[in-house]
């Protein structure tokens, strides 16, 4: 049987009885608590065990109870930034709602901590409100007829393309309504500028329309029609395996 780490001990209250050595003066959801803190005040790079520790009132090496390495470390600060998955579906709601509502939660917990997304994975996730989030996906496709690998592939493709929306939207300072004399808002105008139509007549063409297309902002657009796209996907899906 594989040994449980440390840190996954502490976030599923499964320390060992008995366990040898002083008590912890912190509980592991404070500390992921303060390094999100860091995080969200300076970003990503401001994360070390040292500010961390610092952060709680530790030394770098009492931080070393708790993680052993700056990767738990960033697993617990994703962990308590995703938060738990207190999502409640209504008996009456098809799968295509419930998945939505999962998609738009989830994405809305991450533009909270933009961070999230650049925070490098060194395994599958294994923490508590990291596996709610999976069972609340799998909840929302329990009434479809796809297998349980079918339903976690399903719940991947669409939380893989949620993390990117949100990553190229941060990235690219498209996160609210954008200035018109702002780079992002002068953007398609550059283009038009830029592109030679007898070179480029499609994107010339495309251009002008996507200009005049500004009701609603880009990131909550982009996330309508590319979560449409890969829920159209899984619908076919569902379609022929109950046809089969």
């Amino acid at each position: 049987m594989a040994l449980l780490p440390r840190y996954l001990q502490l976030l599923w209250g499964r320390e060992p009885e008995g366990r040898r050595g002083p008590k912890p003066g912190r509980s592991i959801a404070e500390i992921g608590a303060a390094a999100v803190a860091i995080a969200d005040a300076e970003g990503l790079d401001a994360i070390s065990m040292k500010s961390v520790a610092n952060a709680v009132g530790f030394t770098t090496m009492s931080l070393y109870r708790y993680v052993d390495s700056k990767d738990e470390l960033s697993a617990v600060m994703v962990d308590v930034a995703y938060g738990p998955a207190d999502l409640r579906y209504a008996p009456e709601q098809g799968w295509r709602e419930r998945i939505t509502r999962w998609a738009r939660e989830i994405s809305a917990r991450r533009m909270a901590h933009p961070w999230t997304t650049e925070v490098r994975l060194a395994s599958p996730p294994l923490t508590p409100n990291t596996i709610g989030w999976m069972e609340s996906g799998l909840e929302a496709l329990e009434d479809t007829p796809l297998t349980s690998q079918q339903r976690l592939s399903t719940l991947l493709a669409i939380d893989g393309w949620g993390q990117n929306h949100v990553r190229q939207t941060v990235q690219m300072g498209l996160t609210g309504p954008v200035a018109p004399d702002s780079p992002q808002g002068a953007y398609l105008e550059l283009v038009g500028e830029l592109v030679d139509a007898a070179a480029f007549p499609r994107l010339a063409t495309a251009g002008p329309e996507a200009l005049g297309d500004d009701d609603d902002t880009f990131f909550d657009e982009e996330f309508d029609h590319g979560l449409g796209l890969l829920l159209d996907g899984i619908e076919a899906l569902i379609t022929r395996t109950s046809q089969a």
